[in-house]
């Protein structure tokens, strides 16, 4: 429980130094406070805690580790959750391309060094994008001018699309 909570701010913001701040800072500190509890706890009774005080640590390792594997795809969800009205606005106040293109909005983004990464918010009227939502392969798909790494389906005609690194909706690789 304590993971998730500490992990809430990740999936609220959109900011990498969060991500760094819960991997390198928090997880240590908290590994840290738990061994010392376990030992305080080991001296003070003069017996080992129970098995599970010592459990404790390797769920928070888990819970951290599967928080931070998934967390572009929980992020999309929580943020969707909260606020997919105001993003429907947004998407939908964009100018029809004139190109074929689907209407968008950046959707995340994260990077380092100059290597960044982008996901779009992606309005398909047409739920042409479902397939590849379902199939989880990289491709091109018409409507989005360069290759994706992931489409997710956020709900009917919303999708996120993942570009690869180094490439965003207006410069392909």
């Amino acid at each position: 429980m304590g993971a998730a909570v500490a992990f809430l701010p990740f999936l609220l913001c959109n900011f990498d130094f969060f991500e760094i701040l819960y991997i390198c800072v928090l997880v240590p500190t908290a590994s840290l406070v738990f061994a010392l509890v376990f030992l305080g706890i080991a001296i003070r009774k003069k017996r080992l805690p129970s098995l599970s005080v010592f459990l404790i640590l390797p769920v928070f390792w888990a819970v951290s580790w599967a928080l931070f594997k998934n967390s572009f795809e929980l992020r999309s969800i929580t943020r969707w959750t909260l606020g997919s009205n105001d993003y429907k606005v947004k998407v939908l106040a964009q100018p029809v391309p004139q190109n074929g293109d689907l209407k968008h909005i950046e959707w995340d983004g994260w990077g380092f060094a100059g290597e960044d990464t982008v996901a779009y918010l992606v309005f398909d009227p047409n739920d042409l994008l479902a397939a590849a939502a379902k199939s989880h392969s990289p491709a091109r798909f018409a409507g989005i001018p360069c290759a994706v790494s992931r489409v997710r389906r956020l709900e009917s005609h919303y999708y996120t699309v993942l570009f690869y690194t180094d490439t965003d909706w207006d410069h392909c690789d």
